[in-house]
């Protein structure tokens, strides 16, 4: 091998980058001067895409593979370079590998409350957080409209601007749903479907892709889930008096269990005593029927919504139905919501709703028919 052969062998390039990271989107190879030997070997791993820029214009692509960069397989950089013939000398140009990976287990959430019109509570106000996940769909695409001259850029810098459109989203979603608040834990997937859909149009004009998005939590106002709670709580009380003679009762056992002898002692078998008469008395009346307890109130009956052009009203009672059904602004194929139901359904499919239109009578007959 003469001289000229080694050192021509020294000067050949080896471009390639090993990601210690987990958080790097796009690395720019060093190289002083940017000078690049013709016949230089660039290796492309799986997950990476090389993508060379000759004075400030992008030129050739490379997907995973090992290559020796010759001018058959970078046309364009021979282009820019006015290379018609063989080309020994090196060249320049700026070599950025980007990685196509998933970034995942990106977070995001509202800052403020998302404001909505819930058909069971009214107006309220709604917060929400969750996870996504976005890859490089478009390199070249990703390099001029985001990341520029960047030679180190992270999922940092581009993730607060997601995470502001997957917000604007997901208020426009919950606002417009018509879901009711109480059941919107149950349509979690299906909203994460429709914002990720909503979303993907704006993130191809960035050269990107958002393979998953969760809403893991909705959540409401402190003060209306303080008042849920306690509505939750009344439904496990039950029956109140009944409720009162048991803790009445209990009282009592706990005060024939204390230790006989002094004042505190004696102040608690008198309290349990008096509480034991009381109850007692009250037994009695009961079986005397001198206190009836009222009736329980009667279940509150479903109420309605209708979608009319595109628009809801409601909601109504069963018996406004019936009275919009006998002007005829109720018919078998207009659309009806009630909580718990699974989206928008013709009245004609529902039995309590079908049975109400066929008590309706038919227009009279025309006279003299």
């Amino acid at each position: 091998m003469s001289i000229l052969n080694f050192l021509k062998g020294q000067l050949i390039d080896v471009i390639h980058w090993t990601d210690d990271s987990r958080d790097t989107m796009v690395w720019r190879f060093e190289r002083y001067g940017h000078a690049i030997n013709y016949g230089a070997k660039l290796t492309v791993r799986e997950s990476q895409v090389a993508v060379f820029v000759h004075e400030g214009q992008l030129a050739d692509v490379f997907g995973p593979g090992l290559y020796e960069l010759h001018t058959n397989n970078m046309p364009v950089m021979t282009a820019l370079q006015h290379w018609h013939h063989g080309f020994q000398s090196p060249f320049k140009a700026e070599v950025y590998f980007v990685s196509t990976r998933r970034f995942t287990d990106l977070k995001w959430g509202t800052r403020n409350p998302i404001m909505l019109r819930d058909p069971e509570f009214g107006p309220t106000r709604l917060r929400a957080f969750g996870t996504y996940a976005i890859r490089v769909l478009d390199a070249a695409r990703f390099l001029t409209e985001i990341v520029g001259t960047d030679g180190f850029f992270t999922q940092d810098e581009v993730s607060d601007q997601i995470r502001n459109i997957i917000v604007q989203k997901v208020s426009k979603v919950l606002a417009a749903s018509g879901i009711p608040v109480l059941d919107m834990a149950a349509n979690t997937r299906d909203l994460s479907q429709i914002v990720a859909k909503a979303i993907g149009p704006t993130l191809e004009d960035y050269g990107l892709s958002m393979p998953e998005l969760y809403i893991e939590n909705i959540s409401l106002p402190e003060a209306v889930e303080a008042a849920l709670d306690r509505r939750t709580s009344m439904g496990i009380v039950g029956d109140l008096g009944r409720y009162t003679q048991f803790a009445a009762a209990e009282a009592m056992t706990a005060a024939a269990r204390s230790p006989d002898g002094g004042m505190g002692a004696g102040l608690g078998a008198g309290m349990g005593i008096g509480m034991g008469m009381g109850m007692a008395g009250g037994m009695a009346a009961q079986m005397q029927g001198a206190a009836t307890p009222p009736p329980p109130p009667a279940p509150p009956g479903r109420m309605w919504h209708i979608a009319r052009n595109g628009e809801t009203f409601g909601p109504f009672a069963e018996d406004a139905l019936q009275q919009m059904a006998e002007r005829g602004e109720l018919v078998a194929s207009t659309f009806v919501w009630t909580a718990g139901q699974d989206g928008w359904q013709e009245a004609a499919t529902i039995p309590d709703l079908a049975a109400l239109l066929s008590r309706i009578p038919p227009p009279p007959p025309k006279p003299g028919a």
